[in-house]
């Protein structure tokens, strides 16, 4: 347990906090690794679009793990980076989709934001009853993942509004739908 938090916060409280936002800083290491991962690894007609859309989440998710981060250390306690934290913290399969088509990586990622988001929602009501610069910081940062979100999905949406991957619940799954 940290010896100090920030003012305001018990040090019982201060760590939990920090655990909770370990858990997120865990998940944006790993999202903008699958984020580069698909940026490398997306072929076909719409390629370069789906190439150039992903670096700048990429890039905007490594700056909320360093938010995350930041605000770890600042609650007393130390930030885990490393891969070893990203595995024991992960609560999700590794990204399961190699060299494929963009439609087959964004409805594979499009479940991925899912369960972020989800997550991310769930952080937000934990802390949310403790911290509320921390409720603040993840609420901001959930906003703009549903941002990109929405970014992916309009490449998977049909006329009717049904998305490609609608009924799929695993990442190969969702490719193979959406190829």
């Amino acid at each position: 347990m940290a010896k100090y938090t920030v003012p305001g916060l018990s040090d019982k409280d201060g760590a939990g906090v920090a655990r909770v936002l370990q858990e997120r800083l865990s998940a944006y290491n790993d999202l903008h690794l699958t984020l580069k991962h698909i940026h490398w690894n997306v072929v076909g007609p719409n390629f370069i679009g789906v190439h150039e859309m992903i670096d700048p989440q990429v890039e905007l998710v490594r700056g909320y793990a360093d938010e995350v981060a930041e605000r770890i250390a600042a609650l007393g306690e130390s930030p885990l980076g490393t891969p070893g934290a990203i595995e024991k913290y992960r609560t999700w399969d590794d990204y399961s989709v190699a060299r494929d088509t963009a439609q087959a990586h964004l409805a594979a990622l499009d479940l991925v934001y899912d369960g972020l988001i989800t997550d991310n929602r769930k952080a937000i009501s934990k802390v949310g009853k403790i911290d509320a610069i921390t409720e603040d910081l993840l609420i901001g940062q959930t906003g703009q993942l549903e941002k990109f979100q929405w970014f992916v999905r309009a490449h998977l949406e049909n006329a009717s509004g049904t998305l490609a991957n609608a009924d799929a619940h695993t990442e190969k799954k969702a490719a193979k739908s959406a190829r």
